[in-house]
């Protein structure tokens, strides 16, 4: 890219530049008024400006012309020239972004030095902003349960629309994972992923944060809605939004344009926008907390990220890509997971979902026990290690039933984490268990468990806690 816009009213000026220029190689545009230079640079966009202060006979000069080039188009090179440089309109060229000022007359071989180093910044510039946008952070969908597999179909039909999309789900159960493979196989793939985190928005500095700020001091500097342009912007936790940002970002999913903060132009920008919460918005908007029209606007595509709860199924094959990240990220030792281990896991709470289970998995690997396979001791801490004598110690509620009913609450919970651990699978649970699958249908039913369809899976629940869309366990 090495097209540059020569903008002076001096005719013999600017062909003179332009003869140097393309003996150097480089290619040439010229522009003798602000109408022409302008009309240019709506054409193309060059890949740098030479630019003289006074223009005769036009609408805007130099100055102009520079702020309004780098209002819209920020990452252009500008080179001031001027026949009447001093001192404070090179400080005012410099404050509003030019690269640099050269006074007239000038001396050619200092022309070429400024021009190439522009260029080379510029081209420099553009490579940093490439790599941002190339986020590696892990997008990866990883599950086979019904659950998960009901989320992904819902997340492949929205990749290649544009639809605002309302992820919810508790906390840690890879909202953002989701987010992230919307934008990674969307059309969009290549542009900017922004995320926001609307929970720890600073009421003082919200409006720069996400529309940026204009001043004569530090020029032009982009927030987070133009920085995401032509890619995905991300609301983290959107009920944590403060009410008066929320209107204003109605406004901007309105228009698709807004001003920055001490500017007074309007700036365009082509946004996708996916939200999540783990907040019932329409409790919150109830409450007076969050804006009906803004949830109406961006909850055009729902989509229910499943617990890990939902989707017990799954946590062996986490836990091994969990295994595999951490040993390509971080070094840490690569190890299999014991049959014990995985039952464990399968059978724990996890009440911060996906993100507890990664936590958990990279502190075994920190202060496991060597290269061996986890063990399940090793998943709850020392204190869960098993007694020499291999008792079970009785929680307090259970130790006081009598035999009977003691033994009928263990049996109903020991169950329903079985049929739960492997999907409301009752012929899988049936072998694990050690029973036919007729005998394991009469137990259940004296139990009283029954399966409800949650999440697109079967899901075990006693059946006086059940609502209508309930059936016997099989």
């Amino acid at each position: 890219m090495s097209d540059i816009l020569i903008v002076d009213d001096e005719r013999d000026i600017r062909e003179l530049i332009s003869d140097i220029l393309q003996d150097e190689g480089f290619t040439t545009r010229l522009a003798g008024n602000s109408d022409q230079a302008m009309a240019e640079v709506t054409k193309e966009l060059p890949a740098l400006m030479i630019l003289d202060i006074w223009l005769k006979d036009s609408n805007m000069d130099g100055i102009d012309i520079l702020k309004a080039v780098k209002r819209d188009y920020p990452d252009v090179p500008i080179v001031i020239i001027s026949g009447h440089g001093n001192i404070e309109i090179a400080v005012a060229a410099i404050k509003q972004g030019a690269y640099d000022f050269i006074e007239k007359p000038f001396n050619i071989d200092q022309l070429l030095v400024v021009i190439r180093r522009a260029m080379e910044t510029s081209r420099l510039r553009r490579e940093n902003t490439a790599l941002k946008r190339q986020d590696n952070t892990v997008a990866e969908m990883i599950g086979d349960s019904a659950a998960f597999r009901t989320m992904l179909s819902q997340l492949e039909k929205v990749t290649k629309s544009n639809g605002r999309v309302m992820l919810s789900g508790p906390s840690g159960v890879g909202k953002e994972v989701a987010a992230r493979y919307i934008h990674a196989n969307s059309n969009r793939a290549s542009g900017p992923f922004h995320t926001v985190s609307c929970a720890g928005m600073e009421p003082d500095r919200v409006e720069e944060m996400l529309f940026g700020r204009e001043s004569g001091e530090r020029g032009v500097e982009p927030g987070l809605l133009e920085q995401a342009s032509g890619g995905v912007i991300y609301f983290d936790e959107v009920a944590d939004m403060p009410l008066a940002t929320q209107s204003k970002i109605l406004r901007v999913l309105v228009d698709q344009q807004f001003q920055r903060v001490g500017g007074n132009d309007k700036v365009r920008v082509d946004l996708r926008v996916v939200s999540s919460t783990s907040r019932n918005l329409e409790s919150e908007i109830a409450a007076g907390r969050f804006r009906q029209e803004l949830f109406h606007r961006l909850n055009v595509v729902p989509i229910e990220v499943p617990s890990l709860e939902d989707r017990r199924e799954d946590i062996p094959l986490l836990a091994e890509f969990f295994i595999e990240l951490l040993h390509k990220t971080q070094g840490l030792t690569k190890r299999e997971i014991s049959d014990e281990a995985v039952a464990m896991m399968q059978t724990m709470v996890w009440p911060g979902n996906v993100r507890q289970l990664k936590n958990l998995i990279e502190r075994v690997l920190i202060l496991g026990d060597g290269n061996g396979p986890i063990e399940a001791h090793e998943l709850a801490g020392s204190d869960a290690k098993p007694s020499e004598e291999g008792r079970v110690v009785l929680s307090g509620t259970l130790a006081t039933l009598p035999l009977r009913e003691a033994r009928e609450a263990f049996e109903r919970e020991y169950l329903l984490t079985q049929i739960n651990r492997f999907g409301g699978n009752i012929s899988r649970t049936a072998n694990f268990v050690g029973m036919e699958r007729s005998a394991l249908h009469r137990k259940l039913k004296s139990l009283g468990v029954v399966t409800t369809n949650k999440a697109g899976a079967r899901v075990a629940r006693v059946e006086a806690d059940e609502g209508a869309d309930t059936e016997q366990a099989g």
